[in-house]
């Protein structure tokens, strides 16, 4: 098994070049065709009082602001895939809600892999990807990269969030590729639920026992996620995405919020 689809989400000229550089860097791993994807979003119309009408010159200010941001993504993304040669293609969709449009989120459940940048916090923009969207609209893994992380390194040691959750063994599958490629893989029993097959003392025995027949060698570690990325020994993290509700999640916040906020190591995560 391998990615032979990888859709690369260029959200903004920021992310771009970072989002491209992964992305065709796991293609050369994988021999895989790069889609390199963008949303010209339209930002909301200012209205003229006391009609309420939109005006017409701010209206023309912000599609030719998109129109030019679009240029530049694709300027750069084309830069890249000459540069790394292989399989690609640039497809661009003008919008006014973003990435939770229809065109974009039908190209992206037809990829391997998802790949999109952390917004920088420092640099707020209306055409920043919803990862939540993705997450919950398109069913692909989706690996997100840390704003404070621009050019790709090896993946050789990862470790994997496991609750025994639906989400979690999808994560962890959907990572077989790059689990099969790394030096370490380790195992971190996050919450585990009591069953009839586990008790949170065996939790992860037996998902580490179905990697080994992949030729994974994973071993079993404990402790709290954010202490664990903090070391800067982990390359990647794998997780399954909100594992309880959405709306608890919302509302409460959890683990996944957590760790899209505060991440300093690649995250793969799936729903």
């Amino acid at each position: 098994m391998s990615y032979k689809t990888i859709l690369a989400i260029l959200d903004t000229t920021d992310n771009s070049s970072a989002v491209a550089d992964f992305a065709f860097a796991l293609a050369a791993e994988n021999g895989a065709h790069v889609i390199g994807l963008h949303a010209e979003t339209i930002s909301a119309v200012p209205l003229v009082a006391p009609m309420e009408i939109p005006d017409p010159v701010a209206v023309q200010a912000l599609q030719d602001m998109a129109h030019s941001e679009t240029v530049a993504v694709e300027r750069i993304f084309r830069e890249k895939a000459a540069a790394a040669g292989g399989s690609s293609e640039w497809r661009s969709f003008a919008t006014s809600i973003g990435y939770g449009a229809s065109p974009l989120i039908d190209s992206a459940r037809s990829a391997d892999l998802l790949i999109a940048s952390q917004a920088d916090p420092a640099k707020p923009s209306d055409s920043h990807v919803d990862v939540n969207s993705f997450l919950f609209e398109t069913g692909r893994p989706v690996l997100m990269i840390p704003y404070i992380i621009r050019q790709p390194k090896p993946i050789r040691r990862v470790l994997i969030a496991w609750n025994g959750s639906k989400e979690a063994a999808r994560a962890t599958f959907d990572a077989l590729p790059i689990l099969k490629a790394a030096d370490e893989v380790e195992i971190l029993s996050v919450d585990p639920a009591d069953t009839a097959l586990q008790s949170p003392l065996t939790a992860g025995a037996e998902i580490a026992a179905t990697l080994a027949r992949h030729g994974v060698k994973a071993t079993h570690t404990s402790d709290i996620i954010e202490n664990r990325l903090s070391d800067d020994s982990i390359d990647l993290l794998v997780m399954g995405a909100y594992t309880h509700s959405w709306l608890w999640q919302t509302i409460f916040g959890g683990t996944t919020k957590t760790v899209l906020h505060s991440m300093t190591a690649l995250t793969l995560l799936s729903r």
